[in-house]
């Protein structure tokens, strides 16, 4: 194909955010399996100390911040300048993109920060926008937007760090009272379960607290739901459509941050091992909590399938999915007949249908 047909693609990866290696490996995944004949492809590298450059090298570079230690790197940065729609570069060129794929999990990059940018350059990028991403990051305002629409989720509750420090005792007995013991506690920002703790006594729970607010300042506790834990992806602008549905067994007490990535034990099932009608029930609600939370391009929604009675419970969405070679996302919806090629066409495409934001 001539270069002149070929959309530029910039694919920003790393990130100020604990998720910053995750996210190396999810923008390795994605070029791997990217159709070079449609794409000029720009890496741009976001170094955990937030400095911006242009990756010009091997693309095995990327796990464990090798990529950092590259000779072929040119200090850049995305303009909000609209007649820029691109990157000017610290000798003064100007790389135009036509779309952008922000491959940052977690903070700085998910929860609205980037989109935002982009936002004000007008360059369409893949996923949701800037006040949908803050929406979903932050799990106690997503608990909150989930409850107006009447999605059903865990009892929760949530406190910031300030209101938290200042009386933990009282604190802690509403929390108590409200959700009962075990209680998982969760920073309201942050990604991948890091951060989280379940606690089964007070003197746990004082300690989960302390955990959570070294990454944020916004805690949020939920009750313990004994369930399976199962994930949707989905797809779409208007008219979002859902992938299959997937089942994690995870090798730790829950499926933390090492489970997920560490550990080999972990168990991931495609399709889900739930009944077929309690996965259209699934699908039904991933798409209407995309829908309530503003959504757009890609999420994959997580739920609780209680073991007792077998209610669909929101756990949360993740608007940036990890697309790692181990990672749900592009997965599921390979086993729904979209193979990742083909994936990560659709998802630009619908970037560019939405095209840039004024």
């Amino acid at each position: 194909m001539d270069n002149t047909n070929k959309k530029t693609l910039g694919i920003i990866f790393g990130g100020v955010s604990s998720e910053h290696d995750i996210s190396c490996v999810s923008a390795k995944s994605i070029i791997e399996n990217i159709d070079y004949t449609k794409y000029n492809i720009v890496l741009i590298g976001i170094t955990k100390n937030g400095k911006w450059f242009i990756f010009n090298d091997d693309v095995n570079l990327l796990p464990n911040d090798r990529w950092t230690l590259s000779k072929n790197l040119v200090p850049a940065f995305i303009s909000p300048d609209t007649a820029v729609h691109g990157i000017v570069t610290s000798n003064g060129d100007v790389v135009r993109l036509d779309v952008v794929f922000p491959v940052l999990h977690g903070k700085n990059g998910e929860d609205g920060t980037v989109q935002g940018l982009l936002q004000l350059a007008q360059i369409p990028f893949v996923g949701c926008d800037c006040t949908s991403s803050g929406v979903c990051m932050d799990k106690a305002v997503a608990n909150a937007v989930a409850d107006a629409y009447d999605i059903e989720q865990a009892k929760w509750c949530a406190f910031t760090k300030s209101e938290y420090y200042k009386s933990p005792d009282e604190c802690m007995k509403k929390a108590e009272e409200k959700l009962s013991f075990p209680i998982f506690v969760k920073p309201a920002n942050a990604g991948s379960s890091v951060g989280i703790t379940k606690a089964h006594n007070i003197e746990e729970l004082s300690r989960a607290m302390d955990i959570a607010f070294g990454e944020d300042k916004k805690a949020v506790l939920e009750e313990f739901i004994d369930g399976f834990e199962v994930e949707c992806a989905v797809l779409g602008n208007d008219e979002p459509v859902a992938g299959e549905v997937g089942q994690i067994v995870a090798a730790a007490e829950f499926y933390d941050y090492d489970a997920k990535y560490n550990n080999p034990q972990s168990q991931l099932y495609i399709p889900a091992q739930i009944s077929s009608d309690k996965r259209n029930e699934v699908k039904e609600k991933a798409i209407k909590a995309y829908k309530s939370l503003g959504c757009e391009g890609m999420a994959r929604v997580d739920f609780f399938v209680t073991k007792n009675d077998g209610r669909v419970l929101l756990n949360e969405i993740n608007t940036i999915p990890g697309q790692t070679e181990i990672s749900m996302y592009p997965k599921l919806f390979e086993a729904a007949g979209l193979p990742y090629a083909k994936l990560i066409d659709r998802l630009i495409d619908l970037a560019m249908e939405r095209g840039g934001r004024i």
